[in-house]
């Protein structure tokens, strides 16, 4: 019955993830299809960098999208091996399945705004609650982040670096068909859209060191261990004021695991003390102490 159940949940969870993958995926081709087209720009993805290329390959953007996402997969797949698992496969096919099928639906469709400008900033918010979504369930959308860990790995260039350099090229590419506005735009578009993305994109190695004292130790530390499958180290602290000894248990989580474990907490013990730090650097994996 046990193993069922599991099974159930798990699958039930598989779902879920689906789900939000795709809405996300949904979210993101909405704003290349109804902001980026329309703004004729080249601001910082595949998508703008096809936008460009639509004008020169008698090709739908969603079918060069799906060959740009497609060629850049199987390249980090040999380059980068393991690291690309199977949300950002998953992901960077459902994006131009999405902007296809806005093409059939919408076919023709003109600027929302009818302004250059205000669909770049549209474009800008609107990705970016998409995007946003994917970074915080362990997934990207492919394309420039392939590109960014390729040259991470083999020019020994920052991650954040390599995104930046590989985004004001593609918006640079806006140069070979637009004019002299359209390419500011593209290029400035690239700029504010790294800076609202910046938490998302490359704070996303940033853990918490979370320190926790609480009379329900023993239920915290198994929940720890066997639900976030973390790691812990307990000390021994004792209070300034009456001297009395407490553990106390310090994890490092990341968001995810983060929100899970303040939900736990404030369930099962609102009166824990808690203090949080951000760590951006780590040189060691916690150990477990049992």
């Amino acid at each position: 019955m046990n193993n069922k159940k599991n099974k159930q949940l798990s699958y039930l969870e598989g779902v879920k993830e689906v789900v939000i993958l795709t809405a996300a995926v949904a979210i993101i081709a909405a704003a290349v299809y109804f902001f980026l087209v329309p703004s004729h720009t080249s601001v910082s993805s595949i998508s703008g960098l096809g936008i460009v290329l639509s004008n020169f390959v008698p090709l739908p953007l969603s079918a060069i999208t799906m060959i740009l996402n497609v060629v850049l997969l199987v390249i980090g797949f040999f380059t980068c091996g393991r690291e690309f698992g199977i949300k950002t496969v998953y992901t960077s096919i459902m994006l131009p399945v999405f902007i296809g099928i806005f093409e059939k639906i919408f076919a023709g469709y003109d600027s929302m705004t009818g302004s250059q400008e205000l669909d770049v900033i549209c474009y800008i918010l609107v990705v970016s609650v998409g995007l946003s979504i994917l970074f915080n369930r362990n997934a990207s959308s492919g394309g420039l982040d392939i590109v960014a860990k390729i040259m991470n790995k083999y020019l020994h260039m920052e991650l954040g670096k390599a995104m930046s350099l590989s985004g004001m090229c593609v918006a640079l590419s806006a140069a070979l068909v637009y004019d002299k506005k359209t390419v500011v735009l593209s290029i400035l578009g690239t700029y504010f859209n790294g800076i609202v993305l910046d938490h998302f994109i490359f704070d996303h190695n940033i853990k918490r060191r979370v320190c926790i004292i609480t009379e329900k130790e023993e239920a915290l530390r198994k929940f720890i261990i066997h639900e976030l499958h973390s790691g812990a180290t307990i000390y021994e602290a004792i209070g300034a004021y009456n001297k009395e000894k407490h553990n106390e248990i310090i994890t490092i989580v990341d968001k995810s695991e983060y929100q899970k474990l303040m939900a736990y907490i404030n369930h099962e013990d609102p009166k824990a003390f808690i203090t949080v730090y951000n760590v951006s650097h780590m040189q060691y994996q916690p150990k477990v102490w049992e």
